[in-house]
């Protein structure tokens, strides 16, 4: 049931043609239409407390004025939008307009020239270097799984690939003489990149002492890494040994897919790596991607500023 009893008569019919369509032509998830609900009955007040009460008198600074409310909170003396809700809301209200307008219930979409803002990018998260240590050494179990599970994990934070490039490997991409993996990135673009000796002698281990077994088991599948069939080990399957070995070493630190590719980032660069050395490891096409984890680590050197440096506060 839409609530929007209180926005004017014109308005919300307006309004309720454009949700119908959502839901007829454009199959809308019921989620998505119930925030745009919210989200043009806001719209709705707003026009009618600044004496708006049909579509067609809407102008752009309407529009503008009412997307200013988004940020500052509003007549009301509520709370701003978090940017994602405000850029949604945005969408809705240009979605809106953008219908009236080809539908022919006004002569003029006051919206056309509206753009949602830029949300601001996420700083990928990073594992404290102590934290890596025990979920590599503490993370997995004993026995052929173990082997393999601890030889993935070295592999993932040695190289900073993605779970995907790791599990995509054969075993003869690893060239164990020249300590180096072939990775198949994004785009199909190859990179070589150096393995460091604790993750070498882990594959090792499980090259030796558990693939074989687990190799006996499946139909002679090339891949690197195998599950319990035989087989290629899964993305999910690989995200699962990631997330359980966080847990069994205690890291209370939420984990993902790329927290320790993110962790290895972050590392190199506070280490005093080149950012292009770290862009070519991580095979990130543009340099600007890779500079989100410098972000990362100067935050890092202001908290550590902030909490040492003795005039840091004066």
């Amino acid at each position: 049931m839409r609530d929007l009893d209180d926005v004017p008569d014109e308005l919300r019919r307006v309004i309720t043609a454009y949700l119908d369509h959502l839901v007829v032509e454009r199959g809308t998830a019921p989620s998505t239409l119930e925030a745009y609900t919210r989200d043009l009955r806001r719209y709705g007040l707003h026009l009618a407390g600044a004496g708006v009460g049909t579509a067609s008198a809407v102008s752009a600074d309407h529009v503008g004025e009412f997307l200013a409310t988004l940020r500052r909170g509003g007549h009301d003396g509520g709370t701003a939008l978090a940017p994602a809700s405000a850029a949604r809301t945005i969408v809705a209200v240009r979605g809106l307009h953008r219908f009236a307008f080809l539908e022919g219930l006004t002569a003029h979409d006051p919206a056309r020239e509206v753009t949602p803002p830029a949300l601001p990018r996420r700083l990928p998260k990073a594992l404290p270097v102590d934290e890596v240590m025990r979920l590599l050494e503490k993370g997995t179990v004993e026995g052929m799984r173990g082997l393999r599970d601890r030889a993935l994990l070295e592999l993932l934070y040695s190289t900073g690939a993605r779970i995907s490039e790791v599990i995509a490997l054969d075993a003869d991409d690893l060239d164990e003489r020249e300590r180096t993996v072939l990775l198949n990135g994004k785009g199909g673009v190859q990179r070589r990149v150096p393995v460091g000796r604790p993750a070498l002698a882990a594959v090792e281990s499980y090259l030796v002492r558990a693939r074989p077994a687990l190799a006996n088991r499946g139909r002679g599948d090339p891949a690197l890494f195998l599950n319990s069939r035989g087989s290629r080990l899964s993305r999910q399957s690989a995200w699962t040994v990631l997330k359980t070995a966080a847990e069994r070493a205690g890291v209370s630190t939420s984990v993902s897919p790329h927290v320790l590719r993110h962790s290895f980032a972050t590392h190199l660069l506070e280490g005093g790596a080149d950012v292009r050395v770290v862009q070519e490891l991580l095979g990130h096409s543009s340099v600007a991607t890779t500079q989100m984890y410098t972000m990362v680590t100067m935050n890092t050197l202001r908290e550590i500023y902030a909490t040492t440096h003795p005039r840091a506060h004066d």
